[in-house]
C-alpha cells in the first residue's frame, strides 16, 4: 500500500488539486484551502497566491506548509508532502502560464491568464521543499 519515493514523486507533479493546510494562529485548526500547485519530480513545489492573502500571511508566519492531494479511481491513492518555505518570489506570465497550463485546455490558457493577470491582482510564487512524505495506495477498497 505504501509508495514507493518514484511512485510519489509521479503522483505528486500530476496535476491534481491540492488542499493546503497551514497554521494560523496555535489555538485554531490549521487553515485549509484548495489549490493549484507545481510540482516536478525531485524538486521543490511551488504555488502562486495574493501576497497579501490570508494564506500568504500564514504561510509567512509559520514559514512551511503541508500539501495533500488524493484520488479516488482506479483506487484511492494519495500524497501528503509537509517542508519549509524556501523562496517567496515575485509572480510572472511565466508563472501564470505554467500553472495555467497544468489545469486547464490548450485553447483555454491564454483566455485565463490575462484574465488572472489584469483582473486578480498581484501574485507571489511561494516555493516549498518537501520534507516530510505521507503516501499510499490503499487498492481497491
Amino acid at each position: 500500500m505504501t509508495l514507493s519515493q518514484r511512485e510519489r514523486e509521479e503522483f505528486l507533479a500530476e496535476p491534481h488539486v491540492g488542499a493546503l493546510s497551514v497554521t494560523e494562529h496555535p489555538s485554531r485548526a490549521p487553515l485549509t484551502i484548495p489549490i493549484w500547485y507545481h510540482y516536478t519530480p525531485g524538486g521543490p513545489l511551488w504555488i502562486r497566491t495574493g501576497p497579501d492573502s490570508r494564506k500568504a500571511r500564514a504561510i509567512h508566519a509559520a514559514g512551511r506548509f503541508t500539501l495533500m492531494v488524493q484520488r479516488t479511481e482506479p483506487t484511492v491513492r494519495y500524497v501528503s508532502v509537509e517542508g519549509p518555505v524556501t523562496a517567496t518570489t515575485k509572480d510572472t506570465r511565466e508563472h501564470a502560464w505554467q500553472m495555467a497550463s497544468r489545469y486547464l485546455p490548450e485553447d483555454k490558457v491564454a483566455a485565463f491568464v490575462e484574465y488572472d493577470l489584469t483582473q486578480l491582482g498581484e501574485h507571489v510564487v511561494i516555493t516549498m521543499q518537501p520534507e516530510h512524505w505521507i503516501a499510499a495506495d490503499l487498492g481497491g477498497f
